[in-house]
Parts: structure tokens; C-alpha cells; sequence
């Protein structure tokens, strides 16, 4: 099958894009912009489309196709929690649901195909802030990914007809005594899938053949992950290929082709959320919440337990770590020498990315909650924000916003970038900003 314009150097193919590293540099990016018609002229908007249903799905661009995932409830009511008061409660939507992939022309906006992937009543909840459908699709070669969780594994190709689907049974990943809903977006490598499934009582990482959906492998997480909403980064060299899994209380590497355990790390948050990343060669990890919000930097060929001890960092795989100035929700980015951190109550870090020196932490603004996880370009680093506002700062050791662009709807949905063009999800709507 033809790949649509296919275009390696400058497709964003899953969350985070190439390498999960969140930057896609070569073009121009526009720094300021306006897409709330309510808040003046609309300007630097290329196109915008309306999205059915709710959800946190990312955009995913290959070729001249932009794929999303959403969750459309059929009373047309899906409640979202925005704003102060993350509570543990579940949302209040349990009815029925079809869980659907779109896409769209990249160039236009105009929806292409959508294919429901799963019809019924959600086998697990979701948290008030979440969605059914906060997963991004992958796409991998003519096929394109999506998981949905408790609703299964499923496998399209590029002009929306349905290869196969695969259940992997109910994935209730609790808290507090309710499910916060399914968050880990499949990770794809050549002929192979990874699938996270961090359930409590059952937890599991496992790897798929993609063109058949056969399960090659399963590990059981049992005594390494309570819980994690983390997406797994595969990471591939010419000494091997290897599947990095956040969590508490381990971090673990795994061997692609086989399951076998690589490497481990101890960590320090208890709601694992961030997904590793590749930038300099190493692999980035971190999470938060609770006692410690560690920063990890890895070296690839790291073997065994590479936890660094109390008195001293002295294990050779670790690049550099700390135990403070970790992200809860956004996954950062490390753009050129400095690694930025978004948070939830509107806090920015920065750090040298080579060193681990902390260069400057500052709030972006009132209601700035960084869910979503940041990208950079051109000189940039893009923060969107639940208060409908993406926060463009300068890249470098200097913290100065450029622009403050205001969306019209909270953005929940990490954007992607593709030859200069950011393409932004919010609630309702998807952006194309040029």
C-alpha cells in the first residue's frame, strides 16, 4: 500500500514523534497567534476542524494524513473536569461509547474517514479530567495503531479499514479505589508492538506482532509497578533494542525481541505519568507525586539495578539524576542543551540537559496547568495549557515568553509538528497553526 505522501524526516507518527523527543526543527514556526474568534480576529490559523466526541488523543501526522483517536458517548454528553480540584472521583460517564479513529487531510482539515474501533458500555472508569480515548495512535509502516485499553487492541490501515483487533481483557488502572482510566499509547518498531498494562491487580508489559496482532511476549509487572499511565519508549542501537517502562516503585528496561529484563531504576513518584525519551544518546525519565520527583539520565547500555545510591551517584550508567524538579503529568522536552518541565500548577523548570544544573523554575501565569506535554521548534519550547492558552518561551538558559496564544478551549492533547505547522487538539476543536 501506498504510504500518502510519506515523509520520514517530517512525520510526527506517535505520541511525542520521532524518538518520542518531542522536536521537530528544519522549518519556521510561528511564535504568536490567535485561534479564540471570542478574543479578536482569528490570525495564524491555517485551518480548524470541529472533532466528535471528547478525548486527549494527540495528533499523529504521516504523509498528508493527520490521525486522531476519540470516544463519542451516544447520549452526546461527556463531562470533563477543567480547572482547580483534582479530585479522585470518576466522571459520571459510563453509557454507552464508540471508540473511533479519524483522519483527516493534513492540509485542509477535512475528515477523510472515521472507523468505529469498539461499540459498548466502558469496561473500566476514567478520572473527571480524563477521557475514554486519552491514547494517541502509531503509525507504523501502512498500519495504523490504536489502544484503547479495556477496549482493545486494534490495527487499521492507512485508508481506515480494520486489519485485526485483539482484547487483552479489562485494564482497571485504580486509585483511591476507582479506575482513573487507561493512558499508555502503544509504541511501535518495525514489525513489533508494545503495549502497557499497569492494571493493579494484574500488571503487564507485552510486545505484538504488528502485522497480525500475534502476542509474542508478556511480562509480568507484578512486584516492579503498582500503577502507570506512562507510554513505553522503545529505544534501538546497533547493540540492541530495548522497551523503557516508567513506574513505581521500578523503572525497568526490557529487551524488544525477547521480554527480558535490561535494566532497572528505583523510583520516586507514585502516579508514574511522563513517557521516556531519547535526546544527547541517553534516555530520559521522570515522574512525581508523593515523596520525590526524580529526573533519571541514562545511558542506553545500562544493565541491572543502575538505582543511584544515597551517598553518591556512582553508577556509570546514570548520566546524571536528582531527586527534586521532576514533571507529575507532562512529559518534558530537551531541546538543543536545556531540558524544560511543565506542571500542573503552572511551573516551569529548566535544566541543562548535559549536566543536570538547575537553571531557572518560574510560573508561567494564573490557572497555567501543564497537562499536556511540551514540544519545541525553531527556537522554541510550546507549553499548552488547561486555561486555553499555549505559552511560547524563548529555548535557552534566559526564561522569556514570546507569545501568550490564546485557543478558544483547554488544551488537554499534546500538539505535533510537521514541516513548520502545529497542529493542536483542544476539547472541541483541531488547530492548524501556520
Amino acid at each position: 500500500m501506498a504510504a500518502h505522501g510519506d515523509d520520514n524526516e517530517t512525520d510526527w507518527r506517535s505520541f511525542r514523534g520521532p524518538g518520542g523527543r518531542g522536536v521537530a526543527d528544519g522549518f519556521p514556526v510561528r511564535s504568536s497567534w490567535n485561534a479564540d474568534a471570542n478574543s479578536g480576529e482569528i490570525d495564524g490559523v491555517l485551518w480548524q476542524t470541529k472533532v466528535p466526541g471528547l478525548g486527549h488523543s494527540s495528533p499523529v501526522v504521516c504523509g498528508n494524513r493527520i490521525f486522531l483517536a476519540t470516544a463519542i458517548a451516544s447520549d452526546g454528553k461527556a463531562p470533563l473536569k477543567v480547572g482547580r480540584g483534582g479530585s479522585s472521583d470518576a466522571a459520571e460517564d459510563n453509557g454507552e461509547q464508540s471508540w473511533v479513529v479519524l483522519c483527516y487531510d493534513k492540509l485542509t482539515g477535512k475528515e477523510l474517514w472515521r472507523k468505529i474501533a469498539c461499540q459498548g458500555k466502558p469496561r473500566a472508569t476514567r478520572h473527571a479530567k480524563a477521557t475514554h480515548a486519552n491514547t494517541s495512535v502509531a503509525v507504523e509502516g501502512s498500519h495504523v495503531v490504536a489502544f484503547f485499553g479495556s477496549e482493545g487492541l486494534h490495527c487499521f490501515d492507512l485508508d481506515g479499514k480494520l486489519e485485526w483487533s485483539r482484547d487483552l481483557g479489562v485494564i482497571n488502572i485504580s486509585k483511591y479505589g476507582i479506575g482513573w482510566g487507561y493512558a499508555s499509547s502503544p509504541a511501535t518498531h518495525k514489525d513489533r508492538i508494545a503495549v502497557v498494562c499497569d492494571d493493579p491487580d494484574n500488571p503487564f508489559v507485552a510486545v505484538l506482532r504488528l502485522s497480525d496482532g500475534k502476542e509474542l511476549w508478556r511480562v509480568s509487572r507484578k512486584d516492579d509497578c503498582v500503577r502507570s499511565w506512562g507510554t513505553p519508549f522503545i529505544h534501538s542501537n546497533s547493540a540492541r533494542t530495548q522497551v523503557v517502562v516508567n513506574g513505581w516503585p521500578w523503572i525497568v528496561s526490557y529487551e524488544l525481541e525477547t521480554g527480558k529484563e535490561l535494566w532497572r531504576i528505583r523510583g520516586g513518584g507514585d502516579n508514574p505519568v511522563p513517557t521516556p525519551f531519547e535526546a544527547h544518546g541517553w534516555i530520559y525519565i521522570t515522574n512525581a507525586h508523593g515523596a520525590q520527583s526524580p529526573i533519571f539520565v541514562v545511558r542506553p547500555d545500562a544493565t541491572g539495578d543502575v538505582s543511584p545510591s544515597k551517598e553518591a551517584d556512582n553508577d556509570k550508567s546514570i548520566v546524571w539524576s536528582t531527586t527534586r524538579g521532576g514533571s507529575y503529568m507532562s512529559t518534558p522536552v530537551v531541546y538543543r542543551d536545556y531540558l524544560y518541565l511543565g506542571n500542573s500548577n503552572g511551573v516551569v523548570r529548566c535544566f541543562n540537559a548535559l549536566t543536570g544544573e538547575n537553571v531557572y523554575e518560574k510560573r508561567l501565569g494564573t490557572g497555567a496547568a501543564i497537562l499536556s506535554s511540551l514540544v519545541a521548534a525553531d527556537g522554541k519550547v510550546f507549553c499548552p495549557s488547561e486555561n486555553g492558552t499555549v505559552y511560547v518561551l524563548a529555548a535557552g538558559p534566559d526564561f522569556k515568553v514570546l507569545a501568550r496564544n490564546k485557543m478558544g478551549q483547554p488544551c488537554f492533547a499534546t500538539p505535533a509538528i510537521s514541516k513548520g505547522v502545529i497542529y493542536f487538539r483542544t476539547t472541541e476543536n483541531l488547530f492548524a497553526i501556520k
